[in-house]
């Protein structure tokens, strides 16, 4: 399924480099949350620099192994941090000043408690983009997704336009 992921016909729909200018800056500390085997993780790599990181979280530890041989190809390895999550706790212990959450929101378990998470480790000005696919989530439950990360102090800021999926990026306050 891994191989599925990271298709480079998925390019077409979905280029990393599009969605995520403008949002990861060289020198960034960034997270992929629910990373797989590094679709988005390693364009996020090149655009962050050799002085910046990249935290890719997953639950698999199979997916984060693959991920993991994948950036040694691509010569970015020493610019990633695997995380391994579990169903209930992120596992990221620094902040960050961007994060991404592509299709994978509706499958958290518990979605108010991470959105606090995210919110937790976002520095202050950091900027989260949330991505789920229209064929799966409807506008209704986005908009619920969307409230839960207000409620615990994300502003929403911007709302991509993104081909078959909702798209919002929220920020938190820098006060």
């Amino acid at each position: 399924m891994a191989s599925l992921l990271a298709t480079p016909l998925r390019r077409l729909v979905q280029s990393p480099e599009e969605i995520l200018h403008g949002l990861v800056l060289p020198g960034q500390t960034v997270a992929d949350l629910g990373a797989g085997p590094g679709f988005f993780t390693l364009p996020m790599a090149r655009m962050v620099g050799a002085t910046g990181r990249v935290l890719a979280v997953d639950l698999q530890a199979g997916m984060l192994e693959h991920l993991a041989r994948r950036a040694e190809q691509a010569g970015v390895r020493d610019r990633i941090e695997l995380v391994q999550a579990t169903p209930t706790e992120l596992h990221v212990t620094r902040p960050v000043q961007f994060a991404l959450a592509l299709y994978m929101v509706h499958e958290v378990p518990e979605v108010a408690g991470f959105m606090s998470q995210v919110a937790a480790m976002l520095a202050p000005g950091g900027r989260f983009l949330i991505v789920e696919p229209y064929f799966h989530v409807s506008r209704t439950k986005f908009a619920a997704t969307v409230a839960l990360a207000e409620a615990v102090g994300l502003r929403e800021v911007a709302r991509p336009r993104l081909l078959f999926s909702h798209a919002v990026v929220v920020q938190k306050p820098t006060e």
